[in-house]
């Protein structure tokens, strides 16, 4: 579990810094503007890091079902290797995704004015701006997001269904109300970012550059990132002892 919490976590880390660094200099300051290739780097790791987190909420969802699941199994099937598998094949498919969507969005044609209805460069704002066809950019946008997000969505589903149905079968009350607990809390994050995700890159090119995209994209790259720390790891309670414990040693330092 802390092998894909301390993936997880780096990965959260530069998720939040790709977004909203410039995001607050947009806010504070009165020159707003962004280069075209640093508009194009942005969406590149944007990218990678968002559909990196596809799957590795689902191989976190499949670590837990073997945890809770099959316990006994779980040394044997969830192996350093089978981990590091999983973490490795979600940087593969983040990877993959950016370098065919970002060349795919930047090699059309943009003749102004180029304002993007958007605080970062995602792709439903940039081909608004488009002065050309992008039919082709929308149906492979709309492809790879079903593959991605749908199919990430429905294995993590699939797994806490699983979870959910073993702990009502053998749990006691106590350690039911516990486990619903812990599992709702998963559940409501998962479901903001990837029914959110889904609704923003699904839709057509037509209702693009709405304040509806601001406010999904908010609950994607914003929301959701900062209510993960709360959910899988201040919950835990080693993760607590151990911050409680730094904490107590700043003091004592000090």
């Amino acid at each position: 579990m802390y092998f894909f919490l301390a993936n997880f976590s780096f990965l959260e880390i530069c998720y939040i810094l790709t977004i909203t660094p410039k995001m607050l200099v947009n806010i504070l300051s009165d020159d707003k503007t962004i280069t075209l290739c640093g508009c194009a780097l942005q969406m590149f790791f944007f990218l990678i890091l968002a559909s990196t987190e596809c799957y590795m909420l689902a191989a976190m969802a499949y670590d837990r079902y073997y945890a809770i699941c099959q316990p006994l199994l779980y040394n044997v099937i969830m192996s350093r290797n089978t981990r590091f598998k999983l973490i490795l094949g979600s940087w593969i498919i983040g990877l993959t995704v950016a370098a065919i969507q970002t060349p795919l969005t930047f090699y059309l044609p943009f003749c102004g004015p180029n304002k993007i209805n958007h605080f970062y460069c995602d792709i439903p704002p940039i081909l608004a701006l488009a002065c050309t066809d992008t039919q082709l950019n929308e149906i492979a946008t709309f492809i790879i997001v079903l593959c991605l997000i749908v199919g990430a969505f429905l294995l993590t589903m699939v797994s806490y269904m699983q979870i959910i149905r073993t702990i009502v079968k053998h749990h006691s009350t106590a350690g039911m109300k516990k486990s619903f607990s812990t599992c709702t809390s998963h559940l409501i994050v998962v479901a903001i970012f990837y029914v959110s995700g889904s609704v923003m890159y699904l839709r057509p090119k037509l209702s693009y550059g709405t304040d509806v995209d601001k406010f999904l994209s908010l609950m994607y790259a914003i929301i959701a990132p900062l209510l993960n720390p709360f959910i899988y790891s201040l919950r835990n309670i080693d993760v607590k002892y151990a911050v409680t414990k730094m904490i107590c040693n700043m003091k004592i330092t000090e």
